[in-house]
């Protein structure tokens, strides 16, 4: 085969993967047949668990068009394989969305076969026998529940689109607008398949197989198998035991996370809709059956949406909080129709996103329709299942990307080693078996389970127990963790991004006041809006029409700063019933008028005069239409009439910057920019109102097709309103804990940049002393390149008597900067806003790492730049947190290490972390217990390794006298010292504040394989020591059962002296004196290495505290003691020990208390110099930090044009230059 291009699917996307093509090979089939029947079926073991190696075992490599399997790979960092098989499907056309004219089928006697429409129920039969031998079926595969087809033009395989990518707008009104006939229907029905998002609860069964085919659990059943075929009964019933707990407990988090998952998605998976055919009739079908192309009908009392579709015709009041977090009512207008005015407006591509204020989205719950009489609430369908905006979520929770931490990564390289040791254990064993002529049958036995003894099957259950300890305790913080594994991750945690609004200030906004505008001048501040004066203003008449507010069953709903503004002036809203809308054949308008209070005769007026006064205050203005707030835009605009007048007005609120530029310039104040600056200097969201009388000659139906760039120009400046958004009363105490424990925080968030600058400094991520640096950053145009414009932003000026915004002599913000890992890194930030961060990605790579180091506040950010963001500071090595309250969040807190939602709802579902409390004080909670869980790995993990070899080196110095530990004393040490002490030293809760210094955050540290390493050596001299030592003993002879080594120096003791079993032969010569002293030795090592390794502060509770661990520690020592001190027979017999001369205990006694002396004095040691030695001997490397941030920051220091001087410009080089992308240029 000639060797074929590299192919891609789902290019330059996050789940690109590269591609290719194998056929089944039936003579490597066979081999691998004949190989797994001689392994005993560890070779399909070894194919089921590694798919690259089971695909090019059983096949050959072919070309992408040809093939029966697709090999697939993962081309991000974690490089992962997976295959699929091939599938044919029968169709009449290439593509989904062809027309299908007249397709003629010759057959083999010459007749033509025409097909206008895939053929009815009866006529299948027919349709299948001529398929064939017309046209080629078209060949897919499935992959994380999406198809791919193969796309000739592409040669490759391609994800099947909707009318979501490619399609205009003009085309979705003029050609998409009639609806399918059911012949398309049923052809397009082939390619998308079934619209639902089908989350399959797999059978207990199925993960039963999954899960004990894990290769934990394979090591473990051979381990178990070799201990029944040793007699090693009691220990392997013990492991069994635990594993059937472990495995039942996954099984049962497992299958209820699927459940959750699919009651989730089960609202909308089948309800029955209506959808318009192409000849206009309408017909009832179930949302299963949906296909991108379909009309759906909106009922006008609502509906959960099965899809995504555009609405063509009408309105709808849609909540989104299943998407965005956020719970406000939101207002769908139908998409224009860019072909009915093509003067007014250009043609484009549709886009979901662009487009999501005419977009209804999969899951989320229409509310309430409004329409035209004759003319129903029409939507197309543009996605269908896992391709919609709620299927791509749950995707995402269903094939979540691999956690990269170093510390599993660390972990299986010691399991590794631990391998090798054993491998070397293995080899002695054979060697000295052999050369003592021990039967074949017990060398197998033996050298296989001197693996098993240091590999302890036991590891992966105590490495557990940490983290579900912690989950426990988060549990009651009111934190749950729905990724347990991640726990350990926000141990590392060293940035976090916080979202503003909601997150570090409170969720609703207060009207502080208003300054109007009059002859191009502003106005005093006016804290109340409906005064008696203002009351026909057109200044409150914007703020009474300019919003989306509805009633929704007689509550006013929607977006809270809309409806601050509109209970600011105390007018009342009123809506058209469906029977006037009938009645009128139109939409009819939403009326505001100011209630009776507000009219100071309304009190004076008598019943007389009652009428009279009715007529004469009847002051109402109706909304004629809306152009809803556009983020895009950064405005809305709304076009009413006052009752009695002929002329319409236009209203628009919105950014200041914005309305601004759209206004006359003569209305506009001189001092706009100085008197806005200082409001967002301040903290205040600043909101733009502007006004427009229109032309008398633009009718009601006129209105209702101009496009809004013909109404939002020219317009009067008439002034600002003033939000306040208080800063929440435990953000700064929160941020000034993260900063003196290292900690950076960043702000990410939607609002305005001076509005962020200020709330930074407010709560303390900005010290009132440090510069704060603008980045603006100007796309290329007519032919310049692209630029940053550099300024320096004032310090924050103090607030005066009037000014609401916080006192900042009441906010913590003094930090401790000793505590910081750079000095230099506080002096200044950076902060830019969205569209500037867009601009640095395309055209300023090499400096994204520079201002990610110093960034702090980034404004107006996308919910796809946040996650970018998020990627950007972990290409830096940042252990990066995200704490958002869910709303447009979603992708950075799946992004980040550790994702803390602070909204219970559905959004947080893919979030691995949700606070029950919607406060930023979760966060420092989960990083203590984090740590305390990172550090309670760690000391499992050393404490398992020494386990493992402790045995190891009894074991091995036994096996050289062709001895073993007994089975009650492997099962005493495994049971009753190791279980009971992993499980009980886990137990210490995280200390009670955070520290400037983290736990490492691998295994492979020089401090802690120090540390390992030194307590090996401690305890393989002791043990040495005494096995050695015993044998130089006067009254030392190799052991029978007539031995009496007690008899022999200490007449007292005779009645230990005898062995209760002496007449039975002892066949695996467990009885003996060097067994005795080793078991002893050993077990008294175990319990030592336990509380040197049960590391306490600065990121645990001292173990003192930890009453179990204490209580068992204790229990154990008093036990171990009492049976060396003073034997009982009955116990010694059971454990299999013989009688040593009571002056031998006490020498045992003696080596026990200097090897717990030099154990927890080196581990002292090792704690204080280890780091210091460890950099003296290792002093070449140590200038050189490994965390690519620090490394930049020291570069940083030394570099004279880092940072930016002011009101410089930054300019992208050409890009055939290949020295550097950009240049710094000084403006004069």
């Amino acid at each position: 085969m000639e060797k074929e291009e590299k192919k891609f699917v789902n290019k330059t996307e996050e789940d690109e993967m590269e591609i290719y093509g194998y056929d089944l090979c039936r003579w490597k089939l066979v081999l691998v047949t004949v190989g797994v029947i001689c392994s005993g079926g560890f070779l399909l073991l070894l194919l089921y668990w590694m798919p690259q190696w089971r695909v090019k075992a059983t096949c050959k490599r072919t070309t992408l068009k040809d093939c029966e399997v697709v090999l697939l790979r993962t081309t991000d960092e974690f490089k992962i394989w997976f295959c699929a098989k091939v599938r044919l499907m029968p169709s009449l056309g290439a593509k989904p969305l062809q027309n299908l004219n007249p397709i003629v089928h010759k057959v083999s006697n010459g007749h033509a076969v025409h097909f206008c429409e895939p053929a009815a129920e009866e006529n299948k039969n027919d349709l299948k026998k001529y398929l064939p031998v017309s046209k080629p079926a078209i060949r897919y595969f499935t992959h994380h529940s999406v198809k791919y087809f193969w796309n000739d033009s592409l040669q490759s395989f391609d994800v099947v689109r909707g009318l979501d990518e490619s399609t205009f707008c003009s085309s979705i009104h003029n050609e998409h607008s009639r609806g399918l006939t059911k012949g398309m229907h049923d052809y397009r029905k082939a390619f998308y398949g079934v619209n639902e998002i089908a989350v399959k609860v797999p059978s207990i069964f199925k993960l039963l197989i999954k899960e004990v085919l894990n290769p934990f659990y394979i090591f473990q059943l051979f381990s178990v198998i070799l201990w029944i075929t040793d007699e090693y009964h009691y220990y392997a019933l013990a492991i069994v035991i635990m594993s059937v707990i472990s495995i039942v407990s996954s099984l049962y988090t497992i299958r209820k996370q699927y459940v959750m998952l699919h009651d989730m998605v089960a609202a909308h998976s089948i309800v029955r809709v209506s959808v318009c055919r192409g000849n206009q009739e309408i017909e009832e079908i179930l949302s299963t059956d949906l296909v991108p192309g379909d009309i759906m009908l909106i009922p006008s009392n609502g509906t959960i949406m099965p899809c995504d579709a555009v609405l063509l015709s009408g309105t709808c009041i849609v909540n989104e909080s299943m998407l965005t977090g956020e719970s406000v009512p939101v207002t769908k207008i139908n998409l224009p129709n860019p072909s009915e005015y093509p003067k007014a407006m250009g043609d484009e591509i549709y886009s979901p996103e662009v487009h999501k204020r005419h977009t209804l989205f999969c899951g989320t719950n229409v509310i309430q329709t409004r329409f035209y009489t004759g003319e129903l609430v029409k939507a197309l369908v543009v996605r269908t299942g896992f391709s919609t905006a709620k299927g791509q979520l749950v995707r995402s929770i269903l094939y979540p990307k691999p956690t990269d931490f170093k510390l599993y990564r660390d972990a299986y390289l010691f399991l590794l080693s631990l391998v090798v040791v054993a491998g070397i254990g293995f080899l002695y064993t054979v060697v000295n078996s052999i050369l003592n002529e021990v039967p074949a049958h017990t060398i197998i036995i033996e050298s296989l389970d001197i693996i098993t003894i240091t590999v302890p099957p036991a590891l992966p259950a105590a490495m557990t127990a940490g983290i579900v300890y912690a989950q426990r305790r988060l549990k009651k913080l009111g934190i749950f963790c729905i990724s347990p594994q991640r726990i350990n991750i926000c141990g590392q945690l060293n940035l976090v991004c916080f979202d503003k609004t909601g997150t570090l200030t409170e969720d609703g906004l207060d009207l502080w006041g208003i300054q109007r505008v009059e002859n191009a001048r502003f106005l005093l501040p006016e804290e109340r809006a409906c005064s008696e004066s203002l009351l026909k203003s057109e200044f409150v008449a914007c703020m009474a029409t300019c919003h989306s507010l509805t009633k929704i069953e007689g509550v006013l709903s929607g977006d809270p700063l809309d409806l601050k503004m509109f209970e600011a002036i105390g007018w009342i809203l009123e809506e058209a019933t469906e029977e006037e809308t009938a009645l009128h054949n139109r939409i009819m308008p939403t009326v505001v008028r100011p209630s009776k209070q507000l009219f100071p005769e309304s009190k004076q007026a008598t019943n007389q005069d009652m009428e009279l006064f009715e007529l004469s205050t009847s002051y109402e203005i109706g909304i004629v239409r809306q152009f809803p707030f556009s983020s895009v835009l950064q405005r809305m605009c709304v076009i009413a009439r006052v009752l009695g007048e002929k002329r319409m007005d236009a209203y628009m609120k919105g950014a200041p910057e914005v309305i601004a530029s759209l206004c006359k310039q003569e209305t506009v104040p001189v001092d706009f920019e100085c008197v806005l600056e200082e409001y967002t200097k301040q903290g205040f969201r600043v909101i733009a109102l502007a006004h427009r009388k229109l032309e008398s000659k633009l009718t009601w139906h006129k209105v209702q097709t101009i496009n809004r760039d013909a109404i939002e120009s020219n317009m009067d400046f008439m002034g600002l309103i003033i939000m306040q958004n208080k800063l929440k009363q435990e953000t700064p105490a929160v941020l000034e804990d993260l900063h003196k424990a290292n900690i950076r925080t960043v702000m990410v968030t939607g609002d305005n940049m001076l509005t962020a600058i200020s709330v930074a400094r407010d709560c303390g991520m900005i010290l009132p002393q440090d510069k704060v640096i603008i980045a603006e950053a100007l796309p290329p145009k007519d032919g310049q390149a692209a630029r940053i414009n550099w300024h320096y932003a004032d310090t924050l000026a103090k607030c005066t008597s009037s000014s609401p915004a916080i006192n900042s002599e009441d906010i913590p913000v003094k930090l401790v900067h000793e505590s910081l890992e750079d000095h230099q890194m506080t002096k200044y930030h950076f902060a830019m806003n969205g569209k500037s961060f867009a601009v640095i990605l395309e055209h300023f790579q090499d400096l994204v790492p520079k201002l990610v180091l110093h960034g702090t506040v980034f404004a107006r950010m996308a919910p796809d730049q946040k996650t970018q963001l998020v990627e950007a500071l972990q290409n830096v090595d940042y252990y990066v947190g995200m704490c958002g309250d869910g709303a447009n969040d979603c992708g950075a807190l799946k992004r980040a290490h550790g994702g803390i939602s602070l909204s219970e709802l559905e959004a947080s579902v893919a979030s691995p972390f949700t606070s029950r409390t919607p406060s930023i004080a979760c966060v420092p909670k989960l990083i203590r217990e984090g740590r305390a869980a990172l550090i309670t790995s760690f000391c499992v993990f050393k404490f398992m390794a020494l386990y493992s070899i402790i045995q190891y080196i009894s074991v091995t110095l036994l096996y050289s006298i062709l001895s073993n530990l007994g089975d009650f004393q492997f099962l005493f040490i495994d049971l009753a010292i190791i279980l009971v002490v992993v499980f009980t030293m886990s137990l210490n809760p995280a200390w009670k504040e955070l520290v400037a210094r983290r736990p490492p955050s691998g295994l492979i540290s020089g401090p802690l394989l120090c540390s390992v390493l030194s307590q090996i050596i401690i305890c393989l001299a002791f043990q040495t020591f005494g096995f050695f030592w015993v044998k130089q003993q006067s009254w030392y002879e190799p052991w029978t059962t007539e031995s009496d080594a007690c008899n022999i120096l200490d007449a007292t003791n005779t009645s230990t002296a005898r062995d209760g079993n002496e007449t039975l032969h002892d066949e695996h010569y467990i009885k003996n004196y060097e067994n005795t002293t080793l078991f002893f030795i050993s077990s008294f090592q175990y319990l030592i290495v336990a509380i040197v390794f049960s590391e306490g502060k600065p990121f645990r509770q001292p173990c003192y505290k930890n009453f179990l661990f204490v209580l068992s520690v204790i229990v154990l020592y008093v036990f171990i003691f009492f049976i060396m001190l003073h034997p009982v027979e009955s116990i010694d017999t059971f454990l299999e020990l013989v009688c040593v001369p009571y002056e031998w205990r006490l020498r045992i006694l003696v080596i026990v208390v200097l090897n717990a002396v030099v154990s927890v004095l080196t581990e002292e040691a090792v704690d204080r110099c280890g780091v210091c030695f460890l950099s003296s001997l290792f002093g070449c490397r140590k200038k050189t930090p490994k965390a690519k941030y620090m490394h930049l920051a020291q570069e940083l220091l030394v570099d004279p044009e880092w940072p930016p001087k002011p009101r410089t410009t930054t300019e992208a080089k050409v890009p055939s230059q290949e020295n550097g992308s950009y240049q710094i240029i000084t403006v004069t």
